[in-house]
């Protein structure tokens, strides 16, 4: 028996943008998927499962052991980034994250520090909505 995809969310701070994924994702997700989120702290943890995820971890362990696991990553482009997201994301994260063999689409944030050429200046919510429809993509190949 073919074991479920693991969709993994990842956020830092209050959780908001992996908030906002979970509630675009979860209804739109196919079966066969699990949506996991992974907080770097536990308050973006708790947003994300009240958000609809159906499990959680949080920490730098949980963030090592299960971008390792995941068959699709989603979050702020801070969680590549050695002491991104005001620090709260480790350089073991960040390496565990980016060296992941897992899909990822990341979420421009101008909270990071980092610009990247080729992305329009665009509303929160249209990066994610964006995210979103390249996630189900991903999924459906």
């Amino acid at each position: 028996m073919k074991s479920n995809r693991v969709v993994l969310v990842l956020d830092g701070q209050g959780g908001g943008m992996g908030t906002q994924l979970i509630k675009m994702l979860a209804p739109a997700l196919p079966a066969d998927c699990e949506l996991l989120a992974v907080g770097t702290n536990v308050l973006a943890t708790s947003a994300m499962l009240k958000a609809g995820a159906r499990r959680g971890a949080t920490g730098e362990n949980a963030v090592v052991y299960n971008a390792a696991r995941a068959d699709l990553i989603l979050g702020p482009i801070g969680m590549i980034l050695a002491n991104g997201i005001l620090g709260e994301v480790s350089p073991k994260m960040a390496t565990a994250v980016s060296g992941s063999e897992a899909e990822k689409i990341l979420i421009p944030s101008s909270h990071c520090g980092v610009q990247i050429a080729g992305t329009q200046d665009c509303r929160l919510e249209d990066y994610l909505q964006n995210a979103v429809t390249l996630a189900l993509r991903v999924l459906e190949e």
